[in-house]
């Protein structure tokens, strides 16, 4: 890399991270940590387990936020130095160096997209079969797998509530928890319909076939937040897990199915232990869909930030994944493309993800 080009991103360097600094207010982000800390060092702090873990979850996001921007300013003063020694050796460290500036600035200036108020919470995922049958059922089943995966590169914890397998091949419905930091915030841009088209591995004629899953995505609701469970307007019932579910489900009479009478909510676990375990994760669920559902009906913050699914078929889908006759996948409502689907599906879903919260902060 010559030198006009060094410099040229030196400068760039030193205004984005500038402006990072004036964005994060980093002298009322340490004042913020250093207030939780206090907090957490409180005697009692652990006496509400769920309280306690989402505060620290919210520590972690300011931590990490605050630990990005140092680190920023550790590699520009290491550029800085060696644009002053001036040295022709230390320029082709330089361009390492760069490139790797470039992309924490990319990244951090990404993270600063997650800034509405359930994008650092945890989320409940639900993936749901559409038009198409048995492919439909598989084809959810190759979602679930996606961001299974995707789960696994991101370090969350993922966490299957309630798995639903089909009689054929693939499963009817799924529920599962995704724990970490903004899991949420990255997740929120997958709820709607996926189409796929490929070869049917179930036609003996090889014919393309169009399927379509729909996935939902709810933030998980701390235990402050008000809502309240008449516990009349329940209906409790417990079941044998059935199919074969693998590790996914507890083949004992344990799972639980919670119907909220008045607005039909239906939610479901089986993974647990235990029965008591089970209603417990059910109920947490059932919380988060009511308070969805509430919000939904006052139009206002969940309604806005979630926008809606709609029908599982043909014209209403968010992103089309295409294998055959050609490979792509383009999402919808950003146009952003991968021209390897099979990279996608393992999981590779950063590039639709941060498209989805550029494209959604520019409307906005």
């Amino acid at each position: 890399m010559e030198k006009f080009e060094i410099l040229k991103h030196h400068e760039d360097f030193k205004r984005r991270i500038n402006e990072l600094k004036q964005v994060l207010n980093i002298e009322k982000l340490i004042q913020e940590i250093q207030e939780f800390d206090s907090v957490m060092q409180q005697d009692g702090f652990w006496n509400d387990t769920r309280h306690a873990k989402s505060l620290i979850n919210k520590l972690n996001t300011l931590k990490n936020k605050y630990n990005l921007y140092v680190e920023l300013e550790k590699y520009q003063e290491e550029l800085t130095t060696i644009i002053e020694f001036n040295d022709d050796e230390l320029f082709v460290e330089a361009t390492s160096l760069i490139d790797t500036i470039i992309k924490k600035l990319d990244n951090f200036e990404e993270l600063l997209l997650l800034n509405e108020e359930y994008d650092s919470n945890n989320c409940i995922l639900e993936i749901h079969p559409g038009a198409g049958g048995t492919e439909s059922q598989d084809w959810a089943l190759m979602l679930f797998r996606m961001y299974k995966r995707f789960a696994e590169i991101k370090g969350f914890k993922f966490s299957v509530l309630d798995y639903l397998e089909a009689i054929d091949a693939g499963i009817k419905s799924v529920t599962c928890l995704v724990e970490g930091v903004n899991a949420y915030g990255l997740l929120k841009s997958e709820k709607g319909v996926h189409r796929l088209v490929r070869i049917s591995p179930f036609d003996s004629n090889a014919r393309r076939h169009t399927s379509f899953a729909g996935v939902n995505i709810t933030p998980e609701v701390s235990d402050d937040i008000d809502i309240e469970i008449n516990v009349d307007d329940l209906r409790v019932d417990t079941y044998r897990s059935s199919g074969a579910g693998g590790q996914y489900v507890n083949t004992t009479d344990s799972a639980v199915r919670i119907t909220h009478i008045p607005t039909g909510i239906v939610v479901s676990c089986q993974n647990e232990r235990s029965q008591i375990q089970n209603r417990e994760r059910a109920m947490q669920v059932l919380k988060a869909k009511l308070y969805e559902h509430e919000k939904e009906i006052e139009k206002a913050k969940l309604s806005k930030i979630e926008g809606d699914i709609t029908d599982n078929a043909f014209g209403s889908q968010i992103r089309s994944y295409v294998l055959h006759p050609y490979s792509l996948v383009k999402d919808h409502r950003t146009n952003y493309e991968s021209m390897n689907p099979q990279k996608v599906l393992d999981g590779d879903l950063m590039g639709f993800i941060n498209a989805y919260l550029k494209n959604k902060k520019t409307v906005i």
